[in-house]
C-alpha cells in the first residue's frame, strides 16, 4: 500500500490513500488551526474504528442491529514517558442486547488489526456497557 503525504500549508499534513484524503492539522495550542484531527488523534482513531468494523461484522453475521450501539475510547498516558500506556474501549449496547454475546464482542474487538500492531506493553481494556 502506498500513501502520498502532502503539505497543505501551515501545520496541515494530509495523506492520500487510494484517491481518498485523510486531513490532519495541529491544535491551536501548538501553532495549527485546529481544522482537523492531529496525526496522533488519527492514529488513536484507527484503533476504535478498526474495533468498530470487527464488531459491526460480528453483529451483521448474526442479524443483530447496530443502530443503537457505539464505542467510546479514551487513552491513559504515562506522565513520565509521555506515552500512551492504556487504551480503554467501551462497547455500548442497548439494554436488550443478548448477554451471551458480551465476551464474544470483547474477543472480536481484540482481533482488530490495528490493535495487533501495537506494542504488547500497551494495555487495551475492552468492555461492554449496557445503555439504559
Amino acid at each position: 500500500m502506498s500513501i502520498k503525504i502532502n503539505f497543505e500549508g501551515g501545520k496541515k499534513v494530509n495523506a492520500e490513500i487510494n484517491g481518498l484524503v485523510v486531513k490532519t492539522d495541529q491544535p491551536l495550542s501548538v501553532g495549527g488551526e485546529g481544522s482537523a484531527p492531529s496525526p496522533f488523534e488519527v492514529f488513536l482513531t484507527s484503533l476504535g474504528t478498526c474495533a468498530g468494523i470487527f464488531i459491526k461484522s460480528f453483529c451483521d453475521q448474526r442479524g443483530i442491529a447496530t443502530e443503537k450501539m457505539y464505542l467510546m475510547q479514551d487513552a491513559e498516558y504515562n506522565p513520565i514517558q509521555k506515552l500512551v500506556e492504556k487504551i480503554n474501549i467501551s462497547i455500548h449496547v442497548p439494554a436488550a442486547f443478548p448477554d451471551k454475546y458480551d465476551s464474544a464482542l470483547i474477543s472480536t474487538a481484540s482481533l482488530c488489526t490495528v490493535k495487533r500492531h501495537l506494542r504488547e506493553d500497551i494495555i487495551v481494556d475492552i468492555r461492554v456497557i449496557r445503555d439504559k
